[in-house]
């Protein structure tokens, strides 16, 4: 008996307005929904009893991060929004011997790909050999002479750096921050705004934190939200502007807030010896069928197709022998 088998992602529930929410509040286990961890695992450890994620910036370590796929990627045209509690308990500047200028605690969004890249270092900067990409990230700057900063920082695809500081201004450890970026792709800006212990967060006169504009700026790729801890092996300039940092802290309640699924609403049909899958599309994504025998090597059986934002139709007009499997293929150009 021939068998079709549709693979599409799904992160969460849609809403009725057709956006996707994932929260997590570390209740359970955050390994059984999904999250992973990248580099040191050591650095991030659930707390069961206080149902937080505990963990620790180190500097001195390779990157690390714990992470959780979207299931898509995000970029310029794309509407969305993260929010965490973050609360830190010690955090140290200088920790590293030698390297005693300031360092980043940081938590956002990244590039799996990009990120595990192991040539790419966020102390590099603007560098073709080691320079990180594809980031939407908040960070946090301990004073080493020039003040404590809070940082938004949207790094693209060609490693192109845009950061918003809020200086001086501290992350005072044991208070309880909650913290949001919040993008909007009508007017390409990204809002950050916080509380600490409930009340209002920033700068003054109205304790708020700068916005990023990205109107002409390069685009950015990102597919996961994640606790990062940065390594300080490679930096740019003087060795004595070099920095690092050892933190510890919990991250708690996260809240991540997507478009619509790149792939909603599937059917598949059988007729006339043609095999077709129906679904409704997203514009600025391309489609794909592929197939398989054996789940070891994938063929593309249609050709690609842009998303309409409406039905789009993917035809497999010869397929092969019977108990063949199929997945769409959903890409951003």
């Amino acid at each position: 008996m021939n068998r079709l088998v549709l693979i599409a992602i799904w992160l969460a529930a849609v809403l009725p307005g057709g956006a996707v929410v994932f929260e997590e509040s570390f209740a359970v286990d955050p390994v059984t929904h999904g999250w992973r961890s990248f580099g040191d695992a050591a650095l991030f450890r659930w707390n069961s009893s206080n149902q937080n994620l505990e963990v620790t910036w180190d500097s001195s370590r390779t990157n690390s991060f714990f992470y959780q796929p979207l299931g898509t990627i995000l970029t310029k045209v794309d509407d969305f929004s993260v929010s965490f509690a973050l609360r830190l308990n010690d955090i140290r500047v200088g920790s590293t011997p030698g390297k005693t200028n300031e360092f980043e605690v940081a938590v956002g969004l990244l590039n799996y790909s990009s990120a595990t890249n192991a040539n790419a270092f966020r102390g590099a900067g603007v560098s073709s050999t080691y320079g990180v990409r594809n980031l939407v990230e908040f960070d946090y700057f301990p004073d080493a002479g020039f003040g404590d900063t809070v940082a938004t920082t949207v790094v693209s695809t060609n490693n192109r750096i845009f950061p918003v500081h809020n200086f001086p201004l501290t992350m005072t450890p044991g208070a309880t921050f909650r913290v949001m970026l919040a993008y909007t792709a009508s007017n390409q800006v990204l809002r950050t705004s916080a509380t600490r212990n409930g009340l209002p967060f920033g700068m003054p006169p109205n304790n708020t934190l700068g916005d990023l504009p990205m109107v002409g700026r390069p685009d950015f790729r990102v597919d996961s939200f994640a606790i990062i801890s940065y390594s300080d092996a490679v930096q740019i300039g003087e060795p004595e502007y070099h920095g690092s940092v050892l933190a510890h802290g919990t991250v708690d309640n996260v809240q991540i807030t997507l478009p619509p699924p790149p792939i909603v609403g599937m059917q598949f049909q059988f007729f006339s010896g043609t095999r077709r899958v129906e679904f409704a599309s997203r514009t600025n994504w391309t489609y794909q069928l592929e197939r398989t025998t054996d789940f070891a090597s994938w063929t593309p059986s249609s050709a690609p197709l842009a998303g309409t934002g409406g039905v789009l139709i993917l035809t497999d007009t010869n397929p092969p022998a019977p108990n063949v499997f199929y997945r769409i293929r959903a890409e951003r150009p």
